[in-house]
């Protein structure tokens, strides 16, 4: 069966805008919103998923859900709980234990003590979250589902088509993050890499915001790529709101505002994604949300003067 692109039409020609008055006006502009932007594409997600269910790939699908959803908690469970410096450390002392190297001994004692460092154990978080986010459901995806890493969001084409509703998104976050930023939580929550005082954005702040990017990247892969395009064979549009609860619930030990926004900002995101097939602008405006949120709280603390 032919597929269509789900968005071809929509980039082409808009319907026509409403213009009657009234109170409602503002639910048929939603509603006029919608129709050009998303509904051709999520409907053809829908009718993927049901032609998929009524066909004999049902059974490989409902394999794959299974597969991608365990790949999921193993992963979200590793990020939890192991800690990358220690394991590294650990695994270079037992190295240097079995082959008596007194160079790996340093190597080992090196890496202990700059996990211990600030900008270490931040260091170690990110590789931590490209491990988890990334590397572990990429060779999921390649090794054992044995599909194409761009069918999970990671392809270009197209990514760009939708760019003006990205930077409209950001044009509506960025006056929010100026008013969350007033809150004392968000204050001692962001950056977090923590400035001492008299300390430059350089080297250590701008390594950290650069290994930060690296994170979110991963984060969108995982979240946007692979759970939704992981599961839209089997969900339809409901693969957004299956990820969008673990995507929620990461943000726990933000500041509650951020913890409901992330809510929002997931079923959106994933609509994008499923919309675009890529996840590469979301990641754009995912690292963006974040400088301006690192860089908004340290100018509420002066830091600009």
């Amino acid at each position: 069966m032919e597929q269509r692109s789900g968005t071809a039409e929509l980039d082409k020609e808009a319907p026509a805008l409403p213009v009657r008055g009234g109170s409602a006006a503002p639910a048929r502009l939603v509603t006029w919103f919608w129709q050009w932007q998303f509904a051709e594409p999520l409907r053809h997600v829908e009718q993927e998923a049901q032609e998929n269910m009524a066909s004999e790939a049902a059974q490989a699908a409902d394999r794959k859900v299974i597969i991608v959803l365990l790949t999921v908690a193993v992963s979200l469970t590793t990020l939890r709980f192991i800690r990358m410096g220690d394991v590294l450390a650990g695994a270079l002392h037992y190295l240097s234990y079995i082959g008596a190297s007194e160079t790996l001994t340093s190597w080992s004692l090196s890496v202990g003590r700059t996990a211990r460092t600030p900008i270490g154990h931040l260091f170690f978080w990110c590789l931590a979250c490209l491990v988890s986010y990334l590397v572990i459901p990429a060779l999921v995806i390649r090794l054992l589902l044995k599909e194409r890493l761009r069918d999970y969001g990671l392809k270009l084409q197209g990514a760009f088509g939708s760019f003006w509703l990205y930077a409209l998104m950001l044009l509506i976050m960025l006056p929010c993050v100026y008013l969350v930023s007033a809150d004392a939580h968000f204050q001692a929550t962001y950056p977090f890499y923590p400035l001492s005082a008299g300390e430059s954005l350089w080297p250590n702040f701008w390594r950290w915001e650069i290994l930060y990017a690296m994170q979110f990247f991963a984060l969108e892969f995982f979240f946007r790529g692979f759970i939704v395009h992981g599961t839209r064979r089997r969900f339809g549009v409901y693969s957004v709101f299956v990820m969008m609860v673990p995507y929620c619930m990461i943000h726990f030990q933000k500041p509650v505002q951020e913890a409901f926004a992330a809510i929002v900002a997931g079923i959106v995101l994933g609509f994008m994604s499923l919309k675009t097939r890529s996840i590469w602008m979301g990641a754009v405006l995912h690292v963006s949300v974040a400088l301006s949120m690192d860089f908004t709280s340290l100018w509420r603390k002066g830091f600009f003067g």
